[in-house]
């Protein structure tokens, strides 16, 4: 679940992002899958800390 959050999160940003700095709908995307996956590798290591501190 924070993965998928995280993803949604990042292509959001990223997204408006590139909308801020005037970009395309190519940049738009290009940030947006950039963000998604810097987010899901933060949401991945949360995820994990989480479970390890849990057990």
């Amino acid at each position: 679940m924070i993965v998928i959050a995280a993803v949604l999160l990042g292509v959001l940003l990223g997204a408006f992002t590139a909308r801020k700095r005037g970009g395309n709908t190519a940049d738009m995307v290009q940030y947006g899958a950039v963000y998604g996956i810097g987010f899901a590798i933060i949401g991945i290591i949360a995820t994990i800390v989480i479970h390890r501190m849990a057990i």
